[in-house]
């Protein structure tokens, strides 16, 4: 016997004024493509995902910015060579850690108000760091940074999953989404190249504080809150769990980073390496077989191939990681570029990953899954490899721009189809676990990889040289790609993002199909 979902209730649209019949699977196309009735006019949608967007972009600022800016902060900060990773590292590393235990919150609380939350606080500490006196102010002030995006990143993505229902108009949101991560970059490393050229390195921080103040009034003025129409839920905090998780988190990447410049022969590197090990392994067994509300509910990986794509994305976004820190590096270091040459070399990369993320939002519904994550997989070892045979003297036109492009197509092809898919995958009391699923896996395989690849050019420099330490990181970045490409290729069977059901109503739809049956 056919069953039928009851499907969320919504104005009468054209063709049922006109008393037009249409099939269910008609039915549940147009709602894929019609506005969620959440936000009310063409505006405030406008505004809905204007203000999401800018969430992304401050991320992708104070990422990529940070380092055309670094070496400007090594001089007037005397920040030790030993230490210089830090200021980098300290943001990306407080977002890794604590995205989960966020994204939980937005469940618990709502993702209006955990998101809010987060712009508030990046507005206070992004203020206080354009003030930083000496190096290990400005490490403590972008480590507090980094809580802002970890708050509003996952409840970002909580917003977006719970507000669309699967379709093409949801594609297109997290598309731009996407390429709002792309914009984020090349605004971040314009500003800063113009402030590391011309001005006092503040002005970095406080643009960035109003920007995000701007963000801050978007948001207040167009996210509907949802907490009148949130569903009761008895999710609870899990504090134990998210103690072992970050304190591990951040003890595994200090002490993998820290090794690069003291070496494991000093007592508490090991010893700190050990802790952390030890720590994630009791939050796995914890999480897994004691915790009555987890952090990460197991069953989150019953979700076909979620556990292998999760751990290629791992790999992909830490290609990333490299490509844009040590690729900085790179091009002040050895190519003896200016902060406003590099700005002008990413220029292509930014403006294609642009035209690419867009683009995406209306293939993901044409192309299967599979073949974008190939294409991602191929230009995230493509843009590493250019890099490692670049000889002395190449062509900007043969080397960098052709590997800039690859990096975008690395990067933004795979996270904008995984964000689909997950939010798509999961119900809408685990949007805010979903964003801070991805998120965190994106943050972690950035900071391991940059802390590894860290320890590769410090360790190779004394007896290679600079520039071929330089080189042995790109090679890494190959072998990480290539990795993620053979994962993607065997275990990225992810479905067209089509129109469909969402998981709660298709769990409705199993459970009255096995009443029915009983």
């Amino acid at each position: 016997m056919a069953t039928q979902v009851q499907l969320p209730e919504r104005p009468a649209s054209t063709v049922e004024r006109l008393h037009i019949e249409e099939t269910e699977a008609q039915r549940i196309e147009r709602m894929g493509r019609e506005r969620p009735p959440s936000l009310k006019s063409g505006w405030s949608e406008i505004g809905f995902v204007v203000a999401i967007a800018m969430s992304q972009i401050l991320t992708e600022y104070f990422v990529s910015g940070f380092n055309i800016l670094l070496p400007t902060l090594i001089t007037e900060l005397n920040i030790p060579g030993a230490s210089s990773v830090w200021p980098a590292t300290s943001f990306s590393l407080a977002i890794a850690s604590t995205l989960l235990f966020f994204g939980r919150l937005g469940d618990i609380y709502g993702g209006y108000v955990v998101f809010m939350s987060g712009l508030g606080w990046l507005i206070v500490w992004s203020t206080i760091a354009g003030f930083s006196q000496n190096w290990m102010m400005m490490v403590f002030c972008r480590a507090l940074q980094g809580l802002g995006p970890a708050a509003f990143l996952p409840t970002g993505v909580q917003l977006i999953g719970s507000t669309y229902r699967p379709g093409p108009r949801k594609n297109i949101v997290f598309s731009i989404y996407g390429a709002a991560a792309v914009a984020g970059f090349f605004i971040g490393i314009f500003f800063a190249g113009v402030v590391a050229q011309f001005t006092q390195f503040g002005w970095y921080f406080w643009i960035g504080a109003i920007l995000t103040a701007i963000t801050f009034a978007i948001s207040y003025s167009c996210i509907p809150s949802e907490h009148s129409q949130r569903p009761k839920t008895d999710i609870e905090i899990d504090w134990i769990g998210s103690g072992l998780i970050i304190s591990g988190v951040i003890l595994l990447v200090f002490s993998i980073t820290e090794s690069a410049h003291i070496g494991w022969g000093v007592a508490y590197i090991p010893t700190l390496f050990t802790m952390s090990v030890v720590l994630l392994l009791v939050a796995v067994y914890f999480e897994g077989w004691v915790a009555k509300s987890p952090l990460l509910p197991p069953d989150v990986f019953t979700v076909p191939c979620m556990t292998p794509l999760f751990f290629a994305i791992f790999v992909l976004y830490g290609t990333l990681g490299i490509y844009l820190l040590f690729g900085t590096e790179y091009f002040q270091y050895v190519l003896d570029a200016t902060p406003l040459q590099v700005v002008a070399w990413y220029t292509p990369m930014a403006i294609g990953g642009v035209i690419l993320a867009i683009s995406e939002g209306f293939l993901l519904a044409i192309v299967p899954g599979r073949i974008l994550l190939m294409i991602s997989g191929c230009g995230a070892f493509g843009a590493h490899l250019l890099l490692a045979l670049m000889p002395v003297g190449a062509s900007y036109w043969a080397y960098l721009l052709p590997s800039m492009i690859l990096g975008t197509i690395g990067i933004d092809l795979s996270i904008t189809l995984v964000m689909v898919f997950v939010t798509t995958q999961l119900p809408l009391s685990r949007q805010g676990l979903a964003g801070g699923f991805v998120n965190s896996v994106l943050q972690l395989g950035m900071a391991i990889a940059i802390g590894l690849t860290d320890i590769i050019r410090t360790k190779t420099e004394p007896y290679a040289g600079q520039m071929q330490s330089y080189k042995n990181v790109f090679w890494f970045g190959v072998a990480a790609g290539v990795l993620s490409l053979i994962i993607l290729t065997i275990y990225g069977k992810v479905p067209r993002a089509k129109s469909d059901y969402t998981a709660d109503e298709l769990a409705d739809l199993r459970k009255e199909s096995e009443a029915v049956e009983t």
